[in-house]
């Protein structure tokens, strides 16, 4: 094995599968492992590259391969799909992932960091509460519309619903208004808890130079600053801004051919968390623009003027992802840009 140049590793639970290939591509072994025998299997093996797929506990094994000298390659799990052969299994998978690591123009995955996967935990837990607080508003909204009770959507409209059910003289059957009140008691609690995560986004972006110079933007918060911090892959891996707004989804879909250019609606191919923030970062911006009025001759300005306001949130989210990209590979804070004649 010591001609070996590229180990595929596809991962699992229990039992894991190794295609090692040398250089030119042939086959030097193919073997199965169990989880127990996956570090000291390749604590064996001399210095190769290590490539897997970027799903599932792979940045964790990826720190422990890199931690017995190994070079980790992580691909997204759709540019893999192509070069498997025929049938799908273990092997096949092993072979593809192998394949697929020694082409020369594959993109990779940068392996994160205990930190940045803690900080990605913090996100991913607010995100499930707050799914699961809507959940709860919209059950209690539609349980009190059958006994005649209707109010607005949004969190801020639950006081309405409180009301009601804690109203003396309500009509409302005593079972419907202690039901009510389990829900609303679920709803508070959830609120306490996402206000406490928020507080520690909050915390650690103060706590961080890159966070700190990505808030002086316009339309960019803690919890934007800290989304990009934790699940971007280092700005110096990106050419340039467009290269990092197309890696979010920013840019419309191709379906040019023949020479000639036809572009689509946007893509959203990219990471969804730091887009969505972007999005709603730029339409709050937008919203901001429409009630105060945007700098007379800025680009804003003439985008609102002939354009609908979600159409230009998308394209200020994407001049956002520009400007984030060039703050941080030059060190440079936001600077507003001038404005000029129409």
């Amino acid at each position: 094995m010591t001609d070996v140049n590229i180990i595929g590793l596809d991962l699992a639970k229990r039992v894991f599968q190794a295609h090692g290939a040398r250089a030119d591509g042939s086959v030097a072994f193919r073997r199965k492992l169990t989880r127990q025998q996956v570090l000291t299997f390749f604590s064996k093996q001399p210095r190769c590259i290590v490539a897997m797929e970027a799903c599932a506990t792979a940045h964790d094994w990826g720190r422990e391969l890199q931690v017995l000298g190994h070079e980790v390659r992580l691909i997204p799990p759709v540019y893999v799909k192509p070069f498997v052969k025929r049938q799908k299994n273990d092997a096949a998978d092993a072979e593809a992932i192998a394949e697929a690591a020694a082409r020369p123009t594959m993109r990779f995955v940068t392996v994160k960091t205990e930190e940045q996967q803690a900080r990605a935990m913090v996100f991913r837990t607010r995100d499930l509460l707050v799914r699961q607080r809507t959940q709860l508003i919209n059950a209690l909204r539609g349980h009190l519309a059958e006994h005649g009770v209707v109010a607005p959507q949004g969190t801020a409209k639950v006081k309405l619903l409180s009301d009601v059910i804690e109203d003396v003289n309500t009509t409302l059957q005593p079972l419907v208004v202690e039901l009510g009140r389990l829900y609303l008691d679920q709803i508070a609690a959830l609120d306490g808890k996402i206000a406490d995560l928020e507080r520690v986004l909050k915390r650690e972006a103060a706590r961080g130079v890159t966070t700190s110079r990505l808030q002086t933007m316009p339309g960019i918060g803690p919890i934007t600053a800290m989304a990009i911090e934790t699940f971007a892959p280092p700005m110096e891996s990106f050419r340039r801004g467009r290269d990092f707004a197309a890696w979010l989804g920013l840019v419309p879909v191709q379906h040019s051919t023949g020479g000639k250019q036809v572009l689509g609606r946007t893509s959203k191919m990219g990471q969804r968390d730091i887009r969505r923030l972007l999005i709603i970062g730029a339409m709050a911006v937008v919203k901001s623009a429409g009630r105060k009025s945007a700098p007379e001759g800025s680009w804003l300005a003439r985008m609102l003027a002939r354009k609908p306001r979600m159409l230009v949130a998308i394209a200020l989210a994407n001049k956002m992802a520009r400007s984030a990209w060039a703050m941080l590979t030059k060190g440079e804070d936001f600077r507003v840009p001038a404005a000029t004649a129409s």
